[in-house]
């Protein structure tokens, strides 16, 4: 009897640190995702293979991609239509997008440039050169965040695009790489990660990622969204405080609510 007591004793200390150790996992699992709710949609067009997005002045500003396809648009929030469009030579490939006071900087992927415009009216009026590829690309007020595909966001001066300060992204102390499509909101970098529909919160200081949005439930099936690629463009209005999200050749733009985010 006691042998037996002895056995199903360990039997349940056993069961219960399984189980314990289960419960913090799905805690930490819980708590590392950022809840958020749909409260609008928005036409989005399914030829636009969106690489950058940000909205300025009740309107979205969009670099797209595709060699002989690439474009910088602005486009009309409630009906998706293009209001102004610039198209780029077809040996170039559009990437990430960002607005500095009045002008628009547009990364290139593999060419090595930054094309610069002016915003009025979409005039070209210079260019940066840098190693390596362009994917994103933010302004946090400051400097400019630059991401290539890696998991080391780079701080350029938005002067002469020279690199000031590298930040290394970790996630639970691993490297998360393949940082995308980028947008500053409040003390955080948001992040696209290529291949996949979340969203990485970002510490601007440390490098942390402090919670992720899963916006793989956005995505439908069928009818325009048979196309669809990677999410890939999240823009932020600092007046209004919304966010909005799409993708490459996703037929609806949404606008989310974020716990914690715009003054909520």
């Amino acid at each position: 009897m006691k042998r037996y007591f002895m056995n199903s004793l360990r039997l349940l200390v056993t069961l219960g640190l399984a189980l314990l150790v289960a419960a913090c996992s799905a805690g930490t699992a819980v708590d590392h995702g950022t809840p958020y709710r749909v409260v609008a949609e928005f036409p989005h067009d399914t030829s636009a293979f969106t690489q950058g997005l940000l909205f300025h002045a009740g309107d979205l500003y969009e670099s797209t991609g595709l060699y002989g396809r690439s474009t910088l648009r602005q486009v009309n929030l409630d009906d998706g239509r293009v209001r102004r469009q610039h198209n780029l030579d077809r040996r170039l490939f559009g990437e990430g997008l960002a607005l500095v006071g009045d002008r628009l900087i547009q990364l290139t992927w593999k060419e090595n440039i930054a094309l610069v415009y002016r915003l009025a009216d979409f005039k070209p009026i210079g260019q940066f050169e840098y190693a390596g590829e362009g994917w994103g690309l933010a302004y946090d007020g400051r400097w400019l965040v630059m991401s290539d595909g890696s998991d080391t966001l780079r701080y350029r001066d938005v002067d002469n695009f020279t690199v000031l300060r590298e930040l290394r992204v970790t996630d639970d102390g691993r490297p998360v790489r393949r940082l995308n499509e980028l947008t500053v909101i409040g003390n955080e970098i948001w992040a696209n990660i290529l291949g996949s529909d979340r969203v990485a919160r970002i510490d601007p200081v440390s490098g942390v990622v402090l919670s992720w949005l899963d916006l793989s439930p956005l995505r439908k099936q069928g009818g325009d969204w048979r196309r669809a690629a990677d999410l890939n463009g999240i823009a932020w209005d600092p007046e209004e405080r919304r966010i909005f999200a799409t993708g490459k050749l996703w037929p609806v733009l949404y606008e989310l609510q974020v716990d914690g985010v715009g003054g909520e």
